[in-house]
């Protein structure tokens, strides 16, 4: 058990971030959580606290403004709270053709997926590495490997991610501290509605549960691995893409990323 041992989650109210909530606090971590929806996190927080017996704190911040990842740590810091683990999930998607969807929205993607992720890793990497430990979960997804056609900017938001986080994993070798980067696929949870994908073919068919994902993402934590994919298909497509012409790859992504 980690009793003594706290772990910040954003977006922890849906999905991947929520399973990963629950997980931390099934196995002892104290949890502060980050989401927007100040009843949703104050539901999640009183469950992880009556089921597993942790202390919970819940941060209501939207993500997309560029002053919120300071205004969680100044919270932090205020309440002396020590974060041993980051767990930068928070994310959304723009889906559509770039030169027809909304500017306004994937700006505030952009700062979501890449600024505010890049902001709390500046501004907790600190602590950790002057306490010779700590660890960093970045998701990613499938889509950082490969440009995706009807989600230019979210599969370039999400390659940003991944090369961010293998780059710092490397400069903090000997330091104590892991990164690790969670690339999902296609995952049963509320991210295709609310980005009005339901239809896109790479939704259709079996998904994975984000149960299942969220507990891969928290065994390559928990062993120091840099990068996960998560899902055997999912691996064995991205393997086949460094054989690709990346012309071919672009038409392939632009196949299933149509609707159906």
């Amino acid at each position: 058990m980690k009793k003594n041992q706290t772990v910040l989650i954003t977006g922890a109210t849906s999905g991947i971030g929520f399973e990963l909530s629950n997980l931390f606090a099934k196995n002892g971590y104290n949890l502060v959580l980050v989401a927007r929806n100040k009843t949703r996190l104050e539901k999640l927080a009183n469950e992880c606290k009556q089921k597993f017996g942790v202390s919970t704190r819940t941060i209501s911040k939207d993500l997309s403004l560029p002053t919120s990842p300071m205004e969680i740590v100044d919270e932090l810091l205020q309440n002396s709270f020590q974060i041993d683990i980051l767990v930068n999930n928070a994310g959304f998607n723009v889906y559509g053709s770039f030169s027809e969807t909304d500017l306004n929205k994937e700006l505030q993607m952009i700062n979501v997926n890449i600024v505010s992720l890049t902001h709390l890793t500046k501004l907790l990497l600190p602590g950790m590495i002057e306490r010779n430990k700590g660890k960093i979960l970045n998701v990613g997804s499938t889509g950082s490997f490969a440009p995706g056609v009807f989600n230019a900017v979210y599969c370039a938001a999400k390659a940003y991610v991944l090369s961010f986080s293998e780059a710092i994993a490397e400069e903090l070798k000997g330091t104590g501290v892991s990164v690790t980067t969670l690339c999902p696929g296609a995952t049963k949870t509320e991210f295709a509605q609310r980005a009005n994908m339901g239809e896109v073919k790479i939704f259709q068919g079996k998904l994975m549960e984000a149960k299942e994902v969220a507990q891969i993402g928290y065994n390559a934590l928990m062993n120091d691995k840099r990068t996960k994919i998560a899902g055997c298909s999912n691996n064995l497509t991205i393997f086949s893409l460094r054989f690709t012409p990346r012309n071919i790859v672009a038409k392939i992504s632009k196949s299933i990323m149509s609707r159906r």
